[in-house]
């Protein structure tokens, strides 16, 4: 078993009308239809749009961490 990895990090926005949550979760779920391997991720932005006075929608910049294949 080999212990010293390689990773590979990309950036990725994710929105949602629901929570900032779902925005981090669905940008994941959706890079995890591509990429294989990720193990971590960090948010860099948070940021929203309002509407009306309440929020319209939330938007996430994150960071996916995953390992390159040997």
């Amino acid at each position: 078993m080999q212990s010293d990895h390689v990773y590979r990090k990309t950036e990725l926005v994710g929105s949602s009308t629901t929570s900032i949550s779902d925005a981090i979760e669905g940008a994941i779920a959706r890079a995890a239809k591509t990429l294989r391997h990720i193990e971590w991720f960090e948010v860099s932005e948070i940021r929203g749009h309002v509407q009306d006075g309440k929020v319209g929608h939330y938007q996430v910049v994150l960071k996916v961490g995953f390992r390159v294949e040997d």
